[in-house]
């Protein structure tokens, strides 16, 4: 029996809430630094997770991007690269806690560079933005979002960095429910409602996500996190 809309809010909430907590003991116990490789940063994430989740799934891919790696979007794969002093670096994580999905991503900069925590900080701020967007527009599409936040990022000085701008989510495992649809994404070509129901009958829920890159300087920044539940 499907959960409830109140039932699924909550339990995406307390994800989201877990997945929190989960980056600011990672930042407060000195595991986001220099001085290791991505590929290790992401081992030593993940095994703090467990430890303090106990959680071994995930349902999209572990992503740890500094310096130059932070211009890649989720799909692609870049070399793994050591995390310098001075990088700019973002993780993107999707945990999975009692059956229920998190997708949650921010950006840290290591330094003082004033252009990088400028791009740390407007990844955020264009969340809200988005967040706001969203809410003032009850027949909004996928598409018009996009275009919105693509346009934020020119009025915030940077180039949008990704083919799209979030996704659905739900209880694990939404991906083979729902498939690779553009309707099931935040995309240009999305020209549904994305407050209508799924083809199932279900409400859908979503993630926005930011992408923001400049690619003279070869930095981007990324924030990620609910929409649809507050």
């Amino acid at each position: 029996m499907a959960a409830s809309r109140q039932e699924r809010h909550t339990n995406l909430r307390e994800a989201e809430k877990k997945a929190l907590a989960l980056f600011e003991l990672a930042e407060a116990k000195g595991i986001l630094r220099s001085g290791v490789t991505e590929k290790e940063l992401n081992r030593e994430i993940y095994e703090f997770a467990f430890e303090l989740y106990g959680i071994k799934k995930y349902w999209h891919k572990r992503i740890v991007r500094a310096g130059s790696n932070t211009l890649h979007p989720y799909r692609e794969n870049p070399p793994d690269r050591m995390v310098e002093p001075g990088d700019i670096l973002f993780i993107d994580f999707g945990p999975i806690f009692e059956d229920w999905e998190a997708d949650f991503g921010r950006t840290y900069v290591f330094g003082d560079d004033p252009l990088k925590n400028k791009l740390r900080r407007d990844v955020e701020l264009a969340w809200h933005d988005g967040k706001a967007f969203f809410d003032s527009r009850p027949d909004i599409t996928g598409s018009e979002l996009y275009d919105f936040m693509t346009a934020l990022a020119r009025d915030y000085g940077w180039e949008y960095g990704g083919p799209h701008a979030g996704h659905l989510i739900g209880e694990f495992p939404h991906e083979i429910v729902q498939g690779e649809e553009v309707e099931n994404y935040i995309h240009p070509d999305n020209h549904i409602k994305m407050r209508d129901n799924d083809k199932n009958g279900l409400l859908r829920d979503w993630i926005l996500e930011i992408h923001f890159v400049d690619r003279e300087r070869e930095i981007g920044g990324f924030f990620e996190q609910l929409l649809t539940v507050d």
